[in-house]
């Protein structure tokens, strides 16, 4: 018997030295295991005499319950340690201020995109739109850009692969063609036609990457169709335009001659700079000027395209970026930082 009891502290001495679950299984092994200690009693009991058999058994397993018993005291022990562990590194200090939910906001160029179609809303315009991937004839025939004419090197196109003719549209003008011909079919009876006074924004595709081009940005195309249109209109509708979005109304604008196969004559649309008011900086080059958009009156062959008398009806058209507009209205130098999904860039504008 005092063989039992020296076994029985001395396994209970050493789970309490233990304060690993592992380690403690391992001592386990050492009492209760196959070749343990109180295993190797109970298979001497067959060598005993029967009187004694009995007695020692009873002896040897009362010892094995003690020994189960702190065991498992000590693997309760060790886990409400590990728990109280985890709790203390784990804990949270209740008086600290809530975080709240994360509040979310527009994208910079989605918010100039509502800006722009707001303030030619209020000036009469509707908005058009129109799909993505386009025709030849709708992205350059229709515009007056034949197959051998030089403008279409001015453009880098994404063209459609084993699809003859398809390609994503390299600029909104194509919505301008297809409104059109709807609006002529529409009003075919009708003399004198409706006028048209849209503008056309989404997104167009290009085979260029920088800091200042992508290979896809945006684009805001305008159009006036009606019978007494001049370039006058034109000009007060991009001047008023410009001097509203930036909210400078003594904010210079100035039409410079270029060339655009779909108008003549075309101009484009220059704007005093809105970071040295015309004095010169380095986002002007120093000439005091920002190059804006592209202008000038709808080309005769354009009319005639979609069905529209061009001796009758004149318009203007103009097409602009609204991801440029973004970056001198924000004060942002790279347009890659639009399309990086940044959340700590895009944030400021939440």
């Amino acid at each position: 018997m005092q063989e039992l009891e020296q076994l029985v502290a001395w396994a209970v001495s050493e789970f309490e030295s233990t304060t690993e679950p592992a380690h403690l299984e391992s001592i386990k092994g050492r009492f209760l295991g196959r070749n343990g200690s109180v295993t190797e009693l109970l298979k001497g009991l067959g060598k005993l005499p029967g009187a004694e058999r009995k007695a020692a058994g009873a002896a040897i397993n009362a010892a094995k319950q003690s020994i189960e018993s702190a065991l498992q005291s000590r693997r309760e022990a060790l886990r409400a340690a590990a728990l109280e562990a985890q709790l203390q590194r784990e804990a949270l200090d209740v008086t600290l201020p809530g975080r709240g939910a994360g509040v979310g906001g527009l994208h910079p160029v989605t918010r100039t995109l509502g800006r722009i179609e707001q303030l030619f809303r209020s000036v009469g315009f509707d908005v058009a739109d129109g799909p993505e991937i386009e025709t030849d004839f709708h992205n350059f025939t229709a515009l007056n850009t034949p197959a051998d004419h030089p403008a279409r090197s001015m453009h880098d196109t994404f063209y459609i692969e084993n699809a003859p003719g398809v390609l994503l549209r390299t600029h909104t003008s194509p919505i301008q063609v297809r409104y059109m011909q709807a609006h002529v079919a529409r009003h075919a009876r009708r003399s004198p036609m409706p006028p048209v006074r849209i503008i056309a924004p989404g997104r167009v595709y290009r085979v260029d990457s920088d800091a200042t081009h992508s290979p896809m940005f945006h684009q805001v195309e305008g159009l006036w169709v009606d019978e007494n249109v001049s370039f006058a209109d034109l000009k007060g509708v991009l001047t008023d335009f410009l001097r509203r979005f930036f909210e400078r109304q003594d904010l210079a604008v100035r039409f410079r001659p270029s060339f655009f196969p779909f108008t003549e004559p075309s101009a484009e649309v220059d704007m005093g700079c809105v970071f040295c008011s015309g004095k010169g900086c380095r986002v002007c080059g120093h000439t005091g000027w920002l190059e804006i958009a592209g202008s000038g009156m709808v080309h005769p062959n354009v009319l005639r395209q979609v069905g529209i008398d061009s001796e009758r009806y004149l318009g203007f058209a103009f097409g602009m970026g609204p991801d440029r507009l973004t970056m001198l209205r924000y004060g942002i130098n790279d347009l890659r930082l639009f399309y990086d999904g940044d959340l700590r860039f895009l944030g400021q504008f939440a």
